[in-house]
């Protein structure tokens, strides 16, 4: 599956998901927060008022996350899970030993695993971009963010099966 780098791959359950949060947040989200602001500025000086500055706080945080999800669902290329072919791309689950220890992890966007208790690594962080396009059996080694250089070895690479 060819991607665009500046695509997520998303499967639908994960876009429908995402669309409908999208939808909750910017209509009844925006109307719960509104009124729990207003609530609060009635009741006085707002300097001090802890219900309007921890509303105002929630709010910020909202519409971020609206932003978020607005541009992840522009960009989005929604498909089923590549099949796995034994080459790591967005949407596998890789196995791999990293630093010594064996891993598992799905490679893609942390939307995608919904409840799963899988970890996510992105295709931009260091560790994903490093291991795109290697199959199984295949070595390479990425720069952590403190500056170590870690060694991985890629052991499995299987098709996300959404769980």
């Amino acid at each position: 599956m060819a991607q665009d780098v500046t695509a997520t791959w998303l499967t639908q359950e994960a876009y429908d998901r995402l669309a409908a949060e999208l939808e909750h947040l910017s209509t009844h989200g925006r109307e719960d927060i509104a009124k729990r602001i207003e609530a609060a500025r009635e009741e006085g000086d707002l300097k001090e008022n802890g219900g309007y500055h921890a509303a105002k706080d929630e709010q910020g945080k909202m519409e971020a996350r609206i932003r978020q999800l607005k541009e992840l669902l522009r960009t989005a290329e929604v498909a089923d899970a590549p099949q796995s072919s034994g080459v790591v791309e967005a949407g596998t689950v890789i196995t791999a030993i990293i630093a010594g220890d064996e891993e598992t992890f799905l490679i893609g966007s942390r939307e995608i695993a919904g409840d799963s208790e899988l970890d996510v690594w992105s295709t931009q962080s260091p560790l994903g971009a490093a291991i795109l396009g290697l199959k199984v059996g295949e070595k390479t080694s990425y720069t952590a963010p403190n500056g170590r250089e870690i060694a991985v070895e890629i052991t499995s690479v299987e098709t996300w099966g959404g769980q």
